[in-house]
C-alpha cells in the first residue's frame, strides 16, 4: 500500500524539520506533503529542505481545509496525518502509528501522547480522540464529509464518522511525543485567545454534527 504524510502546518518553522525527518527515516512512507497554511514565517522553506514537498496556500483556510487539500493533490491507500508541532516524535512513532493500519488489523490508528508532558498527557487521557496523529485507509476519509469546514473541529467530524460507521480503530501509545503549547509559539496573551478559538470550533463543530 502507498502511503502519504500529510502534515498541516502554521508558521511552525522550529518544529517541522524534525517531524519531517522522523516520518523520512521511518521507511514507510512513500511521499511527505506538508500544507503550509498561510504561514508567514519560513515554514514552507524549511518544509522543502526538509525533503518534503509543500503546496503554500496563500491564505489560513484551518487544519481541516489543510488536510483536506492534502488528500486531494495526494493518491495514497494510506494516509498519515501528523502535526507540524509535535516534539520529540521519532521514526520507531511513525512506524508503530502505520503498523495496524498496514497490516490489516485497523482502518484507522490514533496516535495517543505519553510521558511527553504533563499537560498534553492529560488533554491526551481526557480527549484521546482529538488527537491529531492518525493512519487513515483512504477509503474512510473519502467517504467523511466536511472536513474542509471543520478547522480546528477536524478531529471531532472524523470521530462522528468512524462512530457512525463502524470504523476499526486502534490506540497507539506514542511515548515520550508533546508538542509545543500556542502559549509558549505566541506568548501567554495571544496563546490563550487562540486556544479559546481552538475550543471553540471544536464545540461548534460537534454541535453542527449532532443537528
Amino acid at each position: 500500500m502507498r502511503v502519504v504524510a500529510v502534515i498541516p502546518a502554521y508558521n511552525e518553522e522550529k518544529t517541522l524539520a524534525a517531524v519531517v525527518a522522523a516520518v523520512q527515516e521511518s521507511g514507510l512512507v512513500d511521499r511527505v506533503l506538508v500544507i503550509s497554511d498561510g504561514s508567514t514565517d519560513t515554514t514552507a522553506e524549511v518544509a522543502r529542505q526538509a525533503g518534503a514537498e509543500c503546496i503554500e496556500l496563500e491564505q489560513n483556510v484551518g487544519k481541516g481545509g489543510a488536510m483536506k487539500k492534502g488528500i486531494d493533490r495526494a493518491d495514497g491507500d494510506v494516509f498519515l496525518f501528523l502535526d507540524a508541532d509535535l516534539t520529540g516524535l521519532r521514526p520507531q512513532h511513525v512506524q508503530a502509528l502505520l503498523e495496524p493500519v498496514l497490516a490489516g488489523r485497523a482502518d484507522m490508528s490514533l496516535g495517543v501522547l505519553r510521558h511527553g508532558r504533563p499537560v498534553t498527557d492529560l488533554a491526551q487521557v481526557m480527549a484521546p480522540y482529538l488527537s491529531g496523529q492518525r493512519a487513515v485507509k483512504r477509503a474512510v476519509l473519502m467517504e467523511a464529509s466536511g472536513l474542509e469546514m471543520a478547522r480546528f473541529g477536524v478531529e471531532v467530524a472524523l470521530t462522528r464518522h468512524i462512530r457512525e460507521q463502524g470504523v476499526t480503530v486502534e490506540e497507539v501509545i506514542l511515548d515520550g511525543v508533546s508538542h509545543r503549547m500556542k502559549e509558549e509559539k505566541y506568548g501567554l496573551l495571544r496563546g490563550f485567545l487562540l486556544r479559546m478559538k481552538m475550543y471553540w470550533e471544536i464545540v461548534k463543530t460537534g454541535s453542527a454534527l449532532r443537528d
